[in-house]
């Protein structure tokens, strides 16, 4: 299918692009980008005036729980609300059943995620076998399996050791390693960060210092190896500052946040609302502002949602016992478009760390940019458009967020999958 974008506000990063221009997609991919173009006959026309046309949102952190957890999410309900949310790509992590460590299960994601999906699908594979932190995954197997990074996301690698080998042997394989920084003898079994809330609430605290010394031991052994190193979900402001002095260092270190980290504070859990409990957990509004920095300076790279869908059954039980995570394929565009609105970030620059970066942290050839010649992945972006979080009408199977009646403004109203319009379908 041919299709021809006209009169939108294109924003490209990766070219330095901001201007009103239109697209020429011919065959899936981005043939001509610039003013005044024509399409041949019968091309879909799709006038976005007034609108933003960026390169595809790519979600580099996401749980789409398939194989094994299909009642939380599977590949087609979650790309399907990954198109919801205005993401052309999505890196779904390891912790399935069974885990994403081996060829064999990476390519029932890839295969899946082709044939049925509504979004192009990474599979992050495990560091270690089956997750359990003993013995290294075969990450040369993982990768030729079209896995674009590694991690035991859901859980630490506890040995150092272990850590700096799998950095070592996945610098050798030019994979990256995603790294869940969480040291757990710290941790405990608390359920929330540790603070006023959590002491008034009688709830155990997760203390700050359970992701910092974590996130300083994984990036002084990228430094030591010399290895990449990506530091997932930063909701501290130690964290934030660690990274920071070690990109100023030389260090290869990236990260990301979500928006859950820089909109919502700890108070979110008052009422003990299981949909604000996570991990790591949201933490003071001194860390909600550090993040907020982080993203202005640079210091954060990426923003990813670590959309991690459950069961109502998991979520509506006591909050102890309740399962970590929400979703948020899709709130998170508007979520994020309030740091533009708060003067945090530009609209490129938050472009930039919507898909962009995610696409140059991980090496997606030909996504993250509409330079002539990449595939058509393409999000259509009303700024303005308001609207209400409904759970009957998310996409998602699972409906565990925190957003639940929040006004948003600002959607995804056309998500462009190889030239073919996914969203709306």
């Amino acid at each position: 299918m041919n299709l021809l974008i006209k009169g939108g506000r294109v924003i490209d990063p990766s070219q330095g692009v901001d201007d009103t221009l239109d697209l020429l997609v011919v065959d899936g991919v981005l043939q001509e980008m610039g003013a005044g173009l024509t399409a041949p006959a019968g091309s879909t026309v799709i006038d976005a005036t007034g609108l933003v046309v960026t390169p595809g949102l790519i979600d580099m952190h996401v749980h789409l729980r398939d194989p094994g957890l299909e009642y939380k999410e599977d590949i087609v309900s979650g790309t399907r609300a990954a198109a919801a949310g205005g993401f052309t790509s999505v890196c779904c992590m390891p912790n399935t059943k069974p885990v994403i460590d081996n060829k064999t299960v990476a390519s029932y994601v890839v295969n899946k995620a082709r044939e049925e999906g509504f979004a192009n699908v990474f599979p992050v594979g495990s560091i270690t076998q089956g997750s359990k932190g003993d013995n290294l995954s075969e990450m040369g197997e993982l990768k030729e399996a079209g896995c674009c990074a590694v991690s035991d996301d859901g859980r630490p690698v506890v040995s150092g050791e272990l850590t700096r080998r799998a950095l070592e042997y996945a610098r050798g394989m030019g994979i990256m390693v995603i790294s869940h920084a969480e040291d757990p003898s710290l941790a405990g079994d608390g359920v929330m960060n540790e603070g006023y809330v959590a002491t008034e609430l009688g709830l155990k605290g997760i203390p700050w210092v359970a992701e910092d010394s974590a996130t300083a031991r994984d990036v002084y052994l990228a430094e030591l190896t010399a290895s990449p190193l990506h530091v997932a979900h930063v909701s501290t402001k130690g964290s934030v500052r660690i990274i920071r002095n070690a990109k100023a260092r030389g260090v290869q270190v990236t990260c990301e946040t979500a928006p859950h980290y820089f909109i919502l504070t700890d108070e979110a859990v008052r009422g003990y609302n299981t949909n604000a409990k996570m991990n790591p957990p949201l933490r003071t509004e001194s860390d909600r502002q550090g993040i907020r920095e982080g993203l202005a300076d640079g210091t954060i790279d990426a923003i990813a949602t670590d959309h991690a869908p459950h069961h109502k059954d998991e979520k509506d039980i006591e909050f102890d016992l309740a399962m970590n995570g929400i979703i948020g394929l899709e709130t998170s565009l508007p979520l994020s478009l309030r740091l533009v609105d708060d003067g945090v970030l530009t609209l490129p620059e938050l472009v930039e760390k919507m898909s962009c970066a995610p696409a140059r942290i991980l090496g997606l050839a030909r996504r993250g940019t509409l330079v002539p010649g990449s595939v058509a992945d393409i999000t259509v972006i009303d700024p303005e458009c308001v609207w209400t979080v409904e759970a009957d009408k998310l996409a998602s199977k699972s409906k565990n967020s925190p957003f639940l009646g929040w006004e948003m403004k600002g959607k995804a109203v056309y998500t462009i999958l190889a030239g073919k319009i996914v969203n709306p379908l």
